[in-house]
């Protein structure tokens, strides 16, 4: 099918705007040196394995053109016409093959392995990075973008670690070999051949720079084209149910045109080197030729020894032309490993401290003191909050979007710190303590419940991966899901897809509510849990909700007044200030925001 190169100037002008940008670094040693540290766990075994095998293979490779030219062709041939002593060379040549194959076996093996192992270690610690970082992070980046971070741009260095860091190595030794040797052979030929060197460096170096900012610029272009499909994907209800597919095939259409003119262009210019290499080759050949006849003619060279110095000259360009390859690499793994390292240099906002207290057995007491937040550091998101909540209580927090609620959930899991002010439990200031032991002690509950790849049971151990079936089903019973749970095919192994759409939506809160019972926290927030069911459902969830929330200090966001009732204590949000407290009945009489919010949902209700 023929590429359509005409986009739509609306579908260019979506395309423009997104959180990738082009990393503009010079090309620096110290970033390589960084990489190559990933090298360090195999410096005992494989490296040195794999380096020993390269000494070996090139020692072999470089004694074989002096036994063809000078030992066989001038000694046993020319001048002592030696059969038994060509026949001995032949065998030590044969020999050396013998050696040089199994040497070689051995280094693509061992080379193999050590790439390997390198980009498992690298895709683990940008992965295990990334989960320690702050929630800003993410909501300033598409999953598709990060997916291209820890998948391709580490796959792009596969190569480099696989064979290039050891081909660098071979080549380098072997080029410097064989111009000791061509010096040594016939220094006046070596250097009229080698005069067209500074001329290719010259070239090549001008194409560096430009080489390397093509391909960092594919690896922005292939991340665009991945969030796209990851957006897609996941939305391709969204755009069925408004029609839009042609508008999103016109998009994709655009951002695979640029990726693919990304790749285009950063071929087109890495394939200028290897045929100036070539070039510079063929000239060295030539003035081998002509030069090298002169020589013979003169008596200043024998014909071994030209046949030793054309084997050796393949030799000297052979590594430069795989160098030129191995250059390519380099500039791609640059290119991806910029993008790595800004990720593994991306700090979480949210600092642990060295010697952080780990919460063990708490009440649940949370007390928040004249907190201020911003996100952007512009708009407050909140303005001198400040509350207590005694053990075991169950408080709801209610206001209009954008009031400052899940910023509160925010700020009591630790996934922000406040800008002023302290957040503790049981008086201890949360940025005193471990993040894990604080997290531990909480377990959140969302409107947007998500539901992993896997089994139901699977789904649920979530909350506390040691858990029994037993502890598992018994917390399904608990909450109720059992019911559901025994109606579908195979029960508690039954493999729900990512995010679960087989469930309807109650039953994927039941399991979320199951999960977090299991986890058996002190302190629980929902955010939204009950936002998205049915009338029918919200009996059921309320039942669970009684068992989820029991004996456990409960943060309870909502938008459906009708679920807080029973609250100890309702704060009322605006602007990011608490402007009315008390419970239901005391909100009620005071006929205030809360009265008014109540009122106006049940004119909603009473209309539908």
């Amino acid at each position: 099918m023929a590429r359509n190169n005409k986009i739509n100037p609306l579908v260019l002008e979506r395309f423009r705007y997104s959180t990738e940008q082009l990393i503009d670094k010079p090309f620096n040693w110290k970033q390589m040196i960084r990489l190559l540290g990933y090298l360090k766990p195999y410096s005992k075994k494989l490296l040195p394995a794999s380096i020993l095998m390269v000494l070996l293979t090139t020692a072999v490779r470089l004694i074989i053109p002096i036994l063809i030219g000078v030992y066989a062709l001038d000694k046993a041939i020319t001048k002592d016409k030696d059969v038994t002593l060509l026949l001995v060379i032949v065998a030590i040549i044969t020999g050396l093959f013998v050696i040089s194959y199994i040497a070689n076996i051995f280094r693509i093996k061992w080379s193999y392995e050590l790439g390997q192992g390198v980009i498992y270690d690298l895709r683990k610690h940008i992965f295990t990075h990334v989960q320690g970082l702050s929630h800003r992070f993410f909501d300033q980046r598409s999953a598709g973008s990060i997916l291209v971070r820890i998948m391709n741009d580490t796959n792009s260095l596969q190569e480099l670690f696989t064979n290039g860091v050891i081909n660098i190595f071979m080549d380098l030794l072997m080029l410097f070999g064989v111009i000791i040797i061509l010096f040594t052979l016939s220094p006046q030929l070596t250097l009229a051949v080698l005069v067209i060197l500074p001329l290719m460096f010259l070239l090549s170096t001008t194409l560096r720079k430009s080489i390397r900012r093509a391909w960092q610029n594919m690896r922005m272009k292939q991340s665009k084209l991945n969030s796209h499909l990851n957006e897609s994907i996941q939305g391709i209800r969204v755009t069925q149910s408004y029609t839009q597919e042609i508008e999103n095939i016109a998009f994709f259409e655009g951002v695979n045109f640029e990726n693919f003119e990304a790749w285009r262009i950063a071929s087109k210019k890495s394939a200028v080197f290897r045929p100036l290499v070539e070039l510079t080759n063929a000239i060295g050949s030539a003035v081998l030729i002509w030069l090298g006849a002169h020589l013979i003619m003169s008596s200043q060279l024998t014909l071994g020894e030209f046949v030793s110095f054309a084997f050796y000259l393949g030799m000297f360009w052979e590594p430069i032309s795989r160098l030129g390859q191995v250059y390519n690499q380099l500039l791609m793994g640059m290119a991806s490993s910029e993008r790595i390292f800004e990720y593994l240099d991306e700090q979480p906002i949210v600092h642990e401290k060295k010697k952080a207290e780990q919460l063990k057995e708490i009440e649940g007491r949370i007390q928040f003191d004249c907190v201020e937040f911003s996100y952007d550091e512009k708009r407050k998101a909140l303005n001198g909050v400040s509350f207590e909540m005694l053990p075991g209580q169950t408080i709801a927090l209610v206001g209009h979007t954008g009031s400052g609620k899940s910023t509160i959930a925010n700020l009591i899991t630790r996934f922000y710190d406040p800008t002023a002010g302290t957040v503790s439990i049981d008086g201890k200031d949360l940025r005193d303590l471990s993040l894990q032991s604080v997290r531990q002690q909480i377990s959140v509950v969302l409107q947007e419940t998500f539901i992993f790849s896997g089994t139901i049971m699977e789904n649920i151990r979530f909350g506390r991966p040691t858990a029994t079936d037993e502890e598992v089903i018994h917390a399904a019973v608990a909450i109720g899901a059992n019911h559901f749970i025994e109606n579908l095919p195979h029960g508690y192994e039954t493999e729900v897809e990512e995010r679960g759409n087989i469930l309807s939506v109650g039953e994927r809160q039941l399991l979320s509510f199951a999960r977090a019972l299991l986890a058996d926290p002190r302190i629980i927030i929902l955010d939204e849990a009950t936002a998205s069911i049915d009338t029918e459902t919200e009996v059921q969830i309320q039942h669970a909700l009684k068992t989820l929330l029991k004996n456990r200090t409960s943060i309870i966001i909502a938008h459906r007044l009708s679920t807080i009732r029973e609250a100890d204590n309702i704060y009322v949000l605006e602007n990011g200030k608490i402007i009315e407290e008390g419970n239901h009945q005391t909100l009620m009489l005071q006929r205030g925001e809360y009265y008014r919010l109540v009122k106006a949902q049940f004119k909603v209700l009473e209309a539908i």
